[in-house]
């Protein structure tokens, strides 16, 4: 079995655990783990070093060996995540026209759900036909969250009104 290793980052939408092996961060998450006898590595301090530049403004897209388990057509809609522009949504329809799949909807989304690398892949910016937000295992207020911080900081407008 392959070392593994966690760094744990506190963001302002919670705690977010980092799992790496030797040379990949597999799994950020939001979901409380056990990370218990788990050192930190390299790339899960360069993976928490980005995500604060993330959560600072100051990175709009990530530079980390990623590696995650999956079957090829997830691998496909998760590399195809990472080509939605930072401060942008897209919806389940539009992405899966976007793949040349639109019967396939459901199974985009159902891959899109499976994603293990919470932010690094953006599944936040995957939206429902109607506008409304939809599915986020991190849970629907991270997902607006993440949606009106990357708008702000990349001046596309906000997303809902504030006084």
């Amino acid at each position: 079995m392959a070392n593994q290793y966690c760094t744990i980052v506190d963001s302002p939408i919670g705690e977010l655990s980092i799992f790496a092996d030797d040379d990949f961060v597999n799994k950020i998450t939001f979901k409380k783990t056990d990370a218990s006898g788990l050192t930190e590595n390299k790339v899960t301090k360069l993976a928490g070093l980005q995500l604060a530049e993330y959560f600072e403004g100051k990175r709009q897209s990530f530079n980390l060996p990623i590696s995650q388990s999956g079957t090829d057509f997830q691998q496909i809609v998760w590399q195809e995540l990472t080509t939605i522009k930072y401060g942008t949504t897209i919806s389940y329809l539009q992405f899966s026209t976007q793949l040349n799949n639109v019967l396939a909807i459901r199974a985009i989304a159902a891959a899109n759900g499976k994603n293990d690398l919470a932010i690094i892949i953006p599944c936040h910016r995957v939206i429902g036909s109607n506008g409304k937000l939809v599915g986020y295992a991190g849970e629907l207020w991270r997902k607006q969250w993440l949606l009106d911080h990357e708008r702000e900081i990349s001046q596309q407008g906000q997303m809902t009104l504030r006084f």
